[in-house]
């Protein structure tokens, strides 16, 4: 059991002691007017505080609703300290009430009187299709609810319908249409997930190569979605823009020739990737000389280029370097 449980479980029981003793040595009605006292005591700090805030704030509208509160607060205190049974008793209904209005009113916020007590469809008719959707996705109704908010132009709300609904293709679709009205390259990568999640890899293929055309580290990811495809002239072409990315990278950050070795490589320059790796062992090997971790990629790069006295001698310089730090560790 931690400290908490033990820290309310004490707490509750001095309660239930306080309570007795109350009852034991005044009676019950005191206790009642203790409990009730401070409830309304504490709604009336409340808002009493709300009050002054949105009157101090020009929100006078919700001030009027705030200093209603305070004010019945104020009456259920002074009905308790009376003991006017049934007049505190008559406030607490009306608060209760007024909480389950609030809950009812919170739960479609954005819907008029009319709209609330009208059925998804007869709404459907009526052409209010926002109010309508979200009449459908209150019901689990995904489907329609998304039909509804194409028609009433929500289509990031309809997206997500499908999507909760599981109509993965359909979810895409909309946030391809997103993507050319918004002219926002992130609708480009949701469309591409959903597309692949829905089995549909060229298109998936599509979307991303749109989104890597402004950002073009995925043109590898591209590449691959291509391949899966089967798309062999697509699959080589994304291959080529992920090579000039790289190679661009490469000239300020030589971690890069990496990948523009492995590039190479998957377009069959063999050449060109014994350069890349070739410039990659160099930049590894100055970086060991701060950090001999770098003594790994050195290795890998020489066996790359067929060097192994190279790689081999980077490897035991690598496995010295970690018997160094398990000795001192």
């Amino acid at each position: 059991m931690d400290r908490l449980t033990v820290a309310i479980g004490t707490f509750f029981v001095i309660l239930l002691a306080v309570a007795a003793s109350i009852v034991h040595f005044f009676g019950i009605k005191l206790l009642i007017q203790i409990v009730f006292g401070l409830g309304y005591l504490g709604l009336l700090a409340v808002f009493g505080l709300m009050t002054a805030l949105t009157f101090y704030a020009r929100s006078f509208k919700y001030g009027l609703v705030t200093l209603l509160g305070a004010l019945l607060s104020a009456y259920g205190l002074y009905s308790v300290y009376l003991w006017h049974v049934g007049d505190f008793l008559v406030v607490l209904a009306v608060f209760v009430l007024a909480f389950v209005v609030f809950v009812w009113y919170i739960s479609e916020p954005d819907l008029s009187l009319a709209e609330r007590f009208s059925s998804p469809e007869s709404l459907m008719k009526k052409g209010r299709y926002r109010a309508a959707g979200r009449k459908f996705e209150k019901k689990g109704d995904y489907v329609r609810a998304a039909e509804a908010y194409i028609k009433a132009e929500m289509l990031e709300s309809a997206a997500w319908a499908y999507e909760k609904a599981e109509k993965y293709k359909e979810a895409a679709d909309v946030y391809a249409m997103l993507a050319e009205r918004e002219k926002d390259v992130y609708y480009w990568k949701e469309a591409h997930e959903l597309y692949k999640k829905s089995g549909d890899l060229r298109k998936a293929a599509e979307c991303l190569e749109r989104y890597a055309e402004d950002e073009p580290w995925f043109w590898e990811d591209v590449a691959e979605l291509y391949c899966e495809a089967g798309n062999e002239e697509k699959y080589l072409e994304a291959l080529k823009k992920a090579l000039e990315y790289y190679k661009k990278e490469a000239e300020e950050e030589g971690v890069f020739w990496e990948d523009v070795a492995k590039l190479y490589e998957a377009l069959g320059e063999e050449e060109l990737a014994k350069g890349a790796w070739t410039k990659f062992a160099r930049y590894c090997e100055q970086e060991a000389e701060s950090d001999p971790m770098w003594f790994k990629h050195v290795a890998e790069a020489y066996e790359k280029l067929g060097l192994m006295e190279k790689a081999e001698d980077a490897r035991k310089k690598y496995e010295e370097y970690r018997e160094s730090i398990s000795k001192t560790t």
